[in-house]
């Protein structure tokens, strides 16, 4: 969300501006260029304004709660993983929608939206199929922030096969809900996506892409210091317990399905032997 603004930069010595308490006279400079660049009169002083990048200042989310630290730092290993998906996902859908405005017959915006499926269903399925449950869900949230439009209005704009695709793979990997909206002014976990977003894109972690919907991130800060301050006294020996739990049942169920793959692995090898 870098947008261009004009800054004037004013170097004043500070003896000058301890003994002059008039405002400062402001007068405009003509030059002789073509593109005249704006001068300025303070204190006997001629200075220039520049155009400069906006800098976001943000101060790192300072956590009361053990059990909001530790979802923040899941939410932001998980945000690092899909942003790429949402991201390129958001280009293949300008790009498709450029091309097919300039194709004026009916049948090759057909063909060269197969393409575009056939080019994603290769580019795609196989990792997103190793995204949980969560990642899913997040993904669709960055995806509703990148395109401006929920998945669900994304699978009615893109019809046919590529429809298809996305419907059935959509409803399978992630087992969501495709309205799904990206709201980080209201709903915490997506204010912690926007604030692991920003600092990456400052830190630059993550390639940086303008969001297609409008929002305000101190909002959403103001929203989430609120809900800290109103977090009940026994919350995190609560909500870390339910983890432990959540995690032990998890752990469990992954030493089955190892030990599954490793039996089957055996009798293949044992057949194999016996050849």
């Amino acid at each position: 969300m870098i947008n261009k603004i004009i800054l004037i930069t004013i170097l004043i010595w500070v003896s000058a501006f301890a003994k002059a308490q008039t405002d400062p006279i402001i007068l405009p400079v003509k030059t002789d260029s073509t593109k005249t660049p704006e001068y300025f009169f303070i204190d006997g002083d001629s200075l220039s304004a520049i155009e400069l990048d906006r800098v976001m200042l943000l101060q790192s989310l300072k956590f009361d709660s053990r059990y909001e630290n530790i979802r923040y730092q899941i939410i932001k290993r998980k945000v690092k993983k899909v942003w790429p998906y949402a991201k390129l996902a958001a280009e293949r859908l300008t790009e498709l929608d450029r091309r097919l405005a300039s194709l004026e017959y009916e049948s090759d915006k057909k063909k060269y939206t197969k393409i575009v499926q056939r080019y994603v269903e290769e580019e795609f399925t196989t990792e997103l199929k190793k995204l949980t449950t969560t990642e899913g869900q997040i993904l669709i949230k960055l995806l509703h922030r990148q395109t401006g439009m929920t998945t669900f209005e994304l699978l009615k704009q893109l019809r046919s096969g590529w429809s298809a695709f996305w419907f059935k793979n959509a409803a399978s990997i992630f087992d969501i809900d495709l309205k799904a909206e990206y709201l980080p002014e209201t709903n915490i976990e997506d204010f912690y996506i926007e604030d692991v977003l920003l600092n990456e894109f400052k830190n630059e972690t993550l390639d940086e892409q303008e969001p297609a919907i409008s929002y305000d991130y101190f909002k959403g800060r103001t929203a989430w210091n609120t809900y800290e301050d109103n977090l009940p006294a026994d919350y995190d020996s609560i909500q870390l317990a339910e983890r432990a739990r959540i995690r032990k049942e998890y752990l469990k169920k992954k030493a089955k399905e190892n030990d599954k793959k490793r039996r089957k692995l055996e009798r293949k090898r044992r057949r194999a032997s016996k050849r």
